[in-house]
């Protein structure tokens, strides 16, 4: 058994020793698996959903702090991903949607905080987009989902293709704001599980009509926050620039300094104040999607889909959560 696989067993164990659910939900697609705890906090159910190639485990120390803050906290695991089960047939992005929007239907028994990093950002969107009445509130971190020519989006989906100890070393720079310290232990773990079919095809069927149009971004009338650190070198800073263009006026943008692709593991800390933040500000404006709070509300400065203001997120440490 290689490091990660070993790590991602024993933060398992110590979740579930904690408190927290290990459940699976069968769907059409896959039996997929979530963890679930009941919080002791006053805000909606928050849901957390990972990014390609990840797992529900990075998120556990946000987790942690947003349970004694939430009524509920879900990590959900997408087909093959964690400890889900891959999909009979090939991985898809309409494979995707249909496993978690499938998931989430189930589960959810009143809006949510939705919040998506990467993949798990265009997942957020798409089940927002497809049952608006579910989804409270959405957080987005580096989300996948914006439009992108073929050239961009073939030069995106070669990052994935890693080869090498050296190839995982260099996605790792791409990912955190600092390298973590035991890159080198894990690098050959990362290359194969890059290597694995569920990957394989899903980066293989990727299209670029699977991006969302600017209708369907204007049409999401629920708070957003959308956070992309500036130290994020994985994404292409066009893809801001199409959420920045795209997103309706009310969305905040934030762009904090010493935060990279993966806010939760820079700094999951603040990232987890952000959220709670941006909840209880969201909250605090009623069901409709108002002007964004002010700065003393919200617990940072914030944008519209417009502004160029930051966010204080402090600097992360760059380690993971496993």
């Amino acid at each position: 058994m290689g490091i990660l696989p070993l790590a991602e067993r024993l933060a398992k164990g110590a979740l579930n020793r904690s408190g927290v659910q290990s459940r699976w939900v069968d769907t059409s697609v896959c039996r997929l698996h979530l963890y679930d705890v009941a919080g002791t906090g006053p805000l909606p159910t928050v849901v957390l959903l990972h990014g390609i190639g990840s797992s529900a485990i990075p998120f556990a120390p946000v987790l942690q702090r947003l349970r004694r803050r939430a009524r509920r906290v879900i990590a959900a695991e997408a087909p093959g991903h964690g400890w889900s089960a891959p999909p009979a047939s090939a991985f898809t992005p309409e494979c995707l949607s249909t496993a978690m929007n499938e998931l989430l239907g189930r589960e959810l028994d009143e809006p949510a905080i939705v919040v998506g990093n990467s993949l798990g950002g265009a997942v957020a969107i798409n089940f927002a987009l497809s049952s608006p009445d579910r989804v409270r509130a959405l957080v987005l971190a580096s989300p996948a989902g914006a439009c992108m020519d073929e050239t961009e989006l073939a030069e995106l989906l070669r990052v994935f293709k890693l080869r090498s100890r050296a190839d995982a070393r260099a996605f790792f720079a791409r990912l955190y704001h600092r390298v973590p310290w035991f890159t080198p232990l894990v690098a050959g773990d990362v290359v194969q599980m890059f290597a694995r079919e569920t990957i394989l095809s899903f980066t293989s069927s990727a299209r670029c009509d699977h991006a969302f149009t600017p209708e369907q971004l204007r049409s999401l009338s629920m708070p957003i926050l959308l956070i992309w650190g500036r130290s994020d070198r994985l994404m292409p800073s066009a893809n801001l620039a199409y959420y920045r263009r795209h997103l309706p006026p009310h969305a905040e943008i934030e762009e904090p300094e010493g935060i990279g692709h993966c806010p939760h593991v820079d700094d999951p800390r603040r990232f987890a104040e952000r959220i709670v933040a941006f909840a209880q500000a969201a909250l605090s404006r009623g069901t409709s999607a108002a002007a964004p709070a002010s700065a003393a509300a919200a617990g940072a400065p914030a944008s519209g889909a417009g502004g160029e203001r930051t966010a204080p997120l402090d600097q992360g440490t760059g380690q993971a959560a496993t």
